[in-house]
């Protein structure tokens, strides 16, 4: 089985590529649209800011790559919030496969989000074989509501989505890659896909 990393110069890539070397597969780096269009599994990890994140994608013109893709996706923290309508981060235009936008986390609340949190309400074979509330590492002040192709929650402050599904593509906003066994977990049911 090929996996391929996106590798646009955003990301925690290493984290993620050990991660899966971890689980026995090594996963190629590859920003080369024909290599990506290729791969069995693609995954599109995103740290950093989102404005300067997506220009980053559109100068190797994988902003038109990415939303063609037909085998399973999965973007990991930015990567999924850069799969979204907008994001409120830097006024920014994401690659509109989830039909949603991207908020800020209200003042109240401390930014970033950072450390270990609930993920519940888990409805894809994603999470097959995890717990019904099971503890993933997240780092971001921006949020996806509640929404149609929300396939797990989580709470800060208040519920929101943290993971969601469309089609072929999955997001997580939690890092699988940092999460321990149920993050391995979830990688290896990505690969299942």
């Amino acid at each position: 089985m090929k996996v391929v990393i996106i590798d646009y110069g955003a990301g925690n890539i290493k984290s993620v590529q050990f991660a899966f070397k971890r689980i026995g597969v090594d996963a190629v780096l590859s920003k080369d649209s024909e290599t990506i269009q290729q791969a069995d599994k693609v995954v599109f990890p995103g740290v950093g800011e989102a404005s300067s994140a997506m220009k980053k994608l559109k100068e190797a013109q994988l902003d038109l790559i990415i939303p063609k893709l037909k085998q399973p996706v999965l973007g990991i923290c930015l990567g999924m919030q850069l799969m979204c309508n907008e994001t409120e981060e830097g006024n920014t235009k994401g690659l509109e496969i989830f039909d949603v936008s991207v908020k800020k986390f209200s003042n109240q609340l401390k930014v970033p989000q950072m450390g270990w949190n609930t993920v519940f309400d888990l409805k894809s074979k994603l999470f097959s074989n995890l717990k019904k509330q099971e503890y993933m590492y997240l780092v971001h002040s921006y949020y996806v509501e509640q929404c149609k192709y929300e396939i797990a929650s989580t709470n800060y402050g208040l519920n929101y989505a943290s993971a969601l599904q469309k089609d072929n593509f999955y997001g997580v906003q939690f890092h699988p890659e940092k999460s321990s066994v149920a993050g391995e977990k979830i990688l290896k049911n990505f690969l299942d896909l």
